[in-house]
């Protein structure tokens, strides 16, 4: 009878490959299994919050800049747009009328056009009127949110002519040949530090007006 050859196979017992892993055979992890250990999940929850913390402080950051530059440009249009019309009407008028010490009356052809600045409501503000009947035509608010108003008189030499009481102001109804307004506009916004405006404008010649020095 002829002699038969058996092959066995032998199949590693997963007890010793876990006990060669830990002899230093082997990575110690076990085969198989991934995860996050505690401080692992730790670190990366930390650095999780710190980039978030980044990205808010960056979009709060960029979100008060634009709107302090949109006060910003909200105050400087305003500014030049007033400073254009009170200048053209200005160069224009042929007699001068100071009320009170914020309210000139300007004589532009057959209109009285009225400056006024508003300490309750903080605006300046331009009321077009015909002279002869009074009615008023229009009336504009050229500049919000003001915080000091100035007016300043001054007669054909350049001197400064004084306003302050009803008799000054009297008589520089027939003294005053330029004028000039001084402006401090503030603007905010929720979470937004206040921005603030200061404009000064040229001394404007009425040009139509007869005075003496």
């Amino acid at each position: 009878m002829p002699k038969m050859d058996f092959m066995t196979t032998t199949t590693p017992s997963p007890a010793r490959n876990r006990r060669s892993c830990v002899d230093g055979l082997v990575s110690p992890k076990r085969l198989g299994v991934g995860g996050f250990t505690l401080v692992e999940l730790m670190i990366g929850s930390t650095l999780g919050a710190f980039i978030l913390a980044a990205v808010l402080s960056t979009f709060l950051f960029m979100g008060r800049s634009g709107a302090n530059v949109q006060n910003y440009n909200d105050m400087e249009a305003q500014a030049r747009k007033a400073l254009e019309v009170f200048a053209q009407d200005t160069r224009q008028a042929s007699g001068v009328v100071w009320s009170d010490a914020n309210t000139v009356a300007l004589t532009v052809g057959t209109l009285s056009v009225t400056y006024q600045y508003n300490p309750t409501a903080r605006r300046f503000a331009r009321q077009e009127a015909v002279t002869a009947t009074g009615t008023i035509n229009s009336t504009r608010v050229l500049v919000t949110g003001i915080t000091t108003f100035a007016f300043s008189a001054y007669n054909i030499s350049g001197n400064s002519v004084p306003i302050s009481t009803a008799a000054e102001r009297t008589a520089a109804n027939g003294t005053t040949k330029q004028l000039q307004i001084s402006l401090e506009a503030s603007r905010t916004s929720t979470t937004v530090v206040a921005a603030t405006n200061t404009v000064l404008s040229a001394r404007f010649v009425l040009r139509n007006k007869r005075v003496t020095a």
